[in-house]
């Protein structure tokens, strides 16, 4: 059997699986028969009883997803596709069928469940944390924060309006972002174009800013420059492909503007 990579949208609902295509599409990033996290049949499954200890666990669990990624993004060579091999190495990937005859490419079908079987035994929630865009932006922009408050912390090196200018971009891009985000997961897609849109603007003001004079005359901004410019670039992948893939979801009778 031909195997082809998949990327699993992990969703309240039933997984939803999209192969990608010459575009280099990520298709974990929407869910086209999504109604959105309010609108489906979880909601007959009664509230979930977990204390705050158990809440405190499941959000460190997610952290971990968070620093796994930028580990794995880590080590991959700047030269590959990082973004779609970090993917990979998280698990973010499915096995779909061959091609079909008509050329396109099918996932396999999900078995159907009884609701009942579905909340048999224990599971987890899905929350926001979850969401594989969430967890790469997070972990990207964390690593870009985490660099750039160290060099700052130098104001001998680092020109105080410099530090304080980048600092405020990477927080606002990083905002935007996760904002897009949970618009993908409330299953408006229309929202979460605008808010990348605004994330990405936030991004081109951060690379605009450290080419700036001030930034090219400190050579310890210039090597910030070098580490941060692949991942703003491996960001702006990202969203791309959300933006692409939510337009493809509104390509039917109510185009996306």
């Amino acid at each position: 059997m031909t195997h082809h990579t998949g990327i699993l949208f992990a969703s309240a609902g039933p997984a939803h699986i999209v192969q990608f295509n010459a575009a280099k599409r990520i298709p974990y990033m929407t869910n086209p028969d999504s109604d959105g996290l309010f609108d489906n049949d979880w909601d007959d499954c009664g509230e979930l009883s977990w204390t705050e200890d158990d809440w405190q666990k499941y959000l460190a669990a997610q952290e971990t997803a968070v620093r796994d990624y930028i580990k794995h993004y880590d080590q991959l060579p700047a030269t590959m596709q990082r973004i779609d091999e970090a993917a990979r190495l998280m698990g973010w990937e499915l096995t779909e069928d061959p091609a079909s005859p008509d050329g396109t490419k099918e996932a396999e079908p999900i078995d159907e469940m009884d609701d009942d079987d579905i909340f048999d035994g224990d599971w987890d929630p899905y929350t926001l944390h979850r969401n594989p865009v969430y967890i790469s932006t997070r972990a990207l922009y964390l690593s870009l924060l985490a660099h750039w408050e160290r060099a700052a912390a130098q104001p001998d090196r680092v020109p105080p309006a410099l530090g304080i200018s980048l600092q405020a971009l990477l927080y606002r891009g990083n905002e935007q972002a996760l904002q897009g985000v949970q618009a993908l997961e409330m299953g408006d897609y229309t929202l979460a174009v605008l808010l990348f849109k605004k994330a990405l603007r936030e991004l081109n003001l951060t690379l605009a800013r450290l080419n700036e004079a001030d930034a090219i005359a400190s050579p310890f901004v210039q090597r910030y420059r070098t580490y941060a410019t692949p991942r703003l670039f491996d960001l702006r992948e990202i969203w791309l492909r959300v933006m692409n893939e939510c337009r493809q979801s509104h390509s039917g009778p109510t185009p996306l503007e």
